[in-house]
């Protein structure tokens, strides 16, 4: 079968590799639509591990059922989630699934950007969600990372009527502000050095504006009634934009870290004034089976609309120039790659 290898952000390889056979308790699912993350173009994460089939958030067709599986069947159009937790350990029991060593070293074979997966029995056993009928595959690419968005908005406290900023406006941050819009956010703002993502941030429910590069907390005052925002999300790595978090924060109130930073990136906290203002911060990694089930619900409910998030549809065999698009973060939100094709 066909694979796009990685060996870094500028050398994806259109390969042949053996399809693989699903063992026992195990699926073959044939991959329709798999999106390319934010994360999967983190060269200082990835390439270490290259060469690899990187792709997570994929949807597709059941086309092969290995002995003793029968809670789905052939035919069926699947979600599949290629991190699960065990739902047993100290993590797990006291909620914060994504902490659990299972969560972090399941996944599928070989990845998404590939014409076929084998999915372990573990992930078939509490990974796979046959799609709704309401649902497209284009649909489902997006429940993994607005399942990661709703985690966050929950670890966040995030309340109705209450001011929300997202710094960057990626994918993630354009998400974060799909959901935050659809809770009945009071208002939410949105920052980013790029005027292409500022516009799509305006057309997906930001209120307002700002450019990364200006006096952000000054301009956030400036649009809040001359208070700071409620709840701070930071979506992007970048460090001037951690630094704004802390004084963009009003009293009481919250910073999300929704996104690293490269490592070794070490930022000052201003603890004092956090201390004296009651400011929480906290920070979301992945999404638990909970955030799944109520990403679909999302999606199937038409509260949280993607559709006009893709901007691209590649062939297999353009994944490169996908990862190329997707890391210079340029012209582009949603890109999905089409293996079958």
């Amino acid at each position: 079968m066909r694979v796009a290898m990685y060996y870094n952000n500028r050398d994806v390889r259109l390969q042949e590799i053996p399809r693989p056979k699903p063992g026992p308790g195990e699926i073959l699912v044939k991959v329709e639509a798999c999106g390319i993350c934010g994360s999967d173009v983190m060269e200082w994460y990835r390439v270490k591990k290259a060469p690899l089939v990187l792709g997570h958030e994929i949807a597709g067709d059941i086309v092969e059922l290995g002995p003793g599986v029968d809670k789905y069947k052939v035919g069926d159009r699947v979600f599949v989630s290629h991190h699960v937790p065990c739902n047993t350990c100290r993590y797990c029991l006291s909620g914060h699934h994504s902490a659990c060593d299972t969560l972090r070293s399941t996944n599928f074979h070989p990845g998404g950007f590939s014409e076929f997966v084998r999915v372990p029995s573990i992930n078939v056993d509490r990974g796979v969600t046959v799609l709704p009928r309401e649902l497209t595959y284009d649909d489902g690419v997006f429940i993994e990372p607005l399942a990661c968005v709703v985690r966050g908005l929950r670890q966040s406290r995030f309340e109705p009527a209450k001011t929300v900023l997202v710094l960057g406006s990626g994918i993630a941050g354009l998400l974060i502000i799909k959901l935050a819009k659809a809770l009945g956010a009071g208002r939410i703002i949105a920052t980013d050095v790029s005027e292409y993502r500022l516009g799509a941030a305006k057309m997906f429910g930001a209120d307002e504006i700002i450019n990364a590069s200006e006096d952000v907390p000054a301009k956030v005052r400036q649009a809040n009634d001359g208070r700071p925002a409620d709840l701070v999300v930071v979506s992007t790595g970048a460090t001037p934009a951690i630094k704004q978090s802390f004084a963009c924060v009003d009293r009481g109130g919250t910073i999300l870290m929704f996104a690293p930073p490269m490592p070794g990136v070490e930022t000052p906290v201003p603890f004092g004034d956090i201390w004296k203002d009651e400011v929480t911060i906290t920070t979301t990694y992945a999404g638990s089976p909970k955030d799944i089930a109520d990403a679909i619900e999302l999606l199937r409910s038409g509260q949280v609309d993607v559709k006009d998030m893709i901007t691209h549809r590649l062939p297999l065999a353009e994944t490169g120039r996908g990862f190329e698009l997707v890391a210079k973060a340029g012209e582009s939100i949603k890109v999905i790659v089409e293996p079958q094709k």
